[in-house]
């Protein structure tokens, strides 16, 4: 049987400072997430150009001399597998920094990114590492990011807004109660997308990316009237659905999938830095989860992809008229206060073990930035720790989208789930 167990840091003790609430249930016996973000360097990395004196922190592996590039990757993706594994020494700071010398397909050089989540969520520790990067082009200008910003403004008179706030309380009483039932009694069967293994967590995992154009998704997006979260999740889970056709039987098709997507509840438009987040009470663990339900489709029925994107469309938009991602938040903080961070801990890992996989999306610098003077070709990030067999996370960065998609080693069939995905994206932007 395996296991997986590792030391609790006892806060309070010896001048360590104790983690907010929500931050301790990310470190405790049901559960230790952590965060890896990855930065290639178009450029050769000099080592003791970028190297600090927190040795216990900085790690540069190494690998057999003069490989190719293809193998070089391969060597990178086992060991980015491995880090994933690794669990982080609860007798220090919960941070590393990765430096791989060796180029790869896509890069010179290589830098990763290892924190605790318990730190604080994405937007905080990318908050954190984009405050040390500089702008290429000018490195005095502050780094800009997309508007998170909704531009649409509806005129509502007084009976529109009544209507409005009727559906808000039952679309937050129906997420609420839908979801507490689902982590609690239904939970997601066993498919080609969830092994349902015991400890899913602590088994290895494959990890890859695609990476699709800013500007294609932009165009689908006009030409369907959707925002671009919306393509986005329309692609996932119509390449999901594409590999799902082919791993499973009729029957096992059929059973219900879900899709967990993380969401950051702060009311901010972009990152802030680490001053400005301790200051406004912003930094740590603030996000919260919206079940989405993948479409489905009897055997042999005509599957549009559009269809998918515009019924993801649809349930995001239900889901902006409802509070219950907030609701969520506060029902966690009063659990942690009456049962502490192991009761929340425990509910918060059920209810991920209890989809088929979490989508997590975070936003990068609009132009190319760079980290201790290497110009940094590509930015994306992965998740460690979670009880799942499949993981999206998806990062914008200079034009581009990357999608990693993290797997169960042996149980996800990495290469054709990639094929299905670069399927959905081509159909879509041909089709639109």
């Amino acid at each position: 049987m395996t296991t997986c167990t590792s030391k609790l840091i006892k806060f309070g003790e010896d001048g360590l400072e104790p983690m907010n609430p929500s931050s301790q249930c990310l470190n405790t016996s049901y559960l230790s997430l952590g965060i890896i973000g990855i930065a290639e360097s178009e450029i050769p990395i000099d080592v003791e150009k970028t190297m600090i004196r927190f040795e216990d922190h900085v790690i540069v592996p190494t690998f057999p001399q003069g490989l190719s590039p293809e193998s070089y990757t391969q060597y990178f993706e086992e060991y980015l597998s491995k880090i994933c594994m690794d669990k982080l020494s609860e007798t220090q700071p919960l941070w590393e920094l990765h430096i791989i010398k060796y180029p790869t397909r896509g890069a010179a050089g290589t830098f990763a990114f290892k924190m605790h989540h318990a730190l604080g969520d994405g937007f905080s520790i990318m908050g954190a590492i984009f405050s040390t990067f500089k702008r290429v082009d000018n490195p005095s200008l502050p780094l800009t990011f997309p508007s998170t910003i909704s531009r649409s403004k509806v005129q509502r008179n007084i009976f529109n807004s009544g209507l409005s706030f009727i559906s808000q309380c039952f679309n937050t009483i129906n997420d609420i109660v839908s979801n507490v039932m689902h982590t609690a009694w239904f939970g997601d069967r066993p498919s080609a997308i969830r092994s349902g293994a015991h400890l899913v967590e602590c088994l290895p995992v494959h990890i890859t990316r695609i990476t699709f154009s800013l500007d294609d998704i932009s165009q689908v997006r006009k030409k369907l009237g959707v925002t671009v979260n919306d393509v986005i999740v329309g692609i996932i889970f119509h390449g999901t659905h594409l590999y799902t056709k082919v791993m499973e039987d009729q029957t096992s098709s059929k059973f219900r999938k879900t899709a967990l997507v993380l969401l950051n509840t702060r009311m901010l438009n972009g990152y802030q830095s680490v001053d400005e987040m301790l200051q406004k009470n912003m930094w740590g663990n603030q996000f919260s989860f919206i079940q989405i339900p993948l479409p489905s489709y009897s055997d042999g029925q005509n599957v549009d992809l559009k269809e998918f994107i515009l019924q993801a469309k649809k349930i995001i938009q239900r889901n902006k008229t409802s509070i219950a991602v907030h609701i969520n938040g506060l029902l966690l903080s009063l659990m942690g206060s009456l049962r502490g961070s192991e009761a929340v801990s425990k509910y918060v890992h059920s209810t991920l073990k209890s989809s088929s996989f979490v989508v997590s999306n975070l936003i990068g610098p609009t132009e190319k930035i760079a980290c201790a003077d290497h110009p940094i070709s590509n930015l994306y990030f992965t998740v460690t720790g979670s009880p799942q067999s499949l993981l999206f996370l998806v990062m914008s960065y200079l034009g581009k989208l990357t999608i990693t998609i993290s797997g169960e080693k042996g149980f996800i069939d990495l290469p054709l789930l990639v094929s299905c995905m670069n399927k959905a994206f081509e159909k879509i932007v041909k089709e639109a």
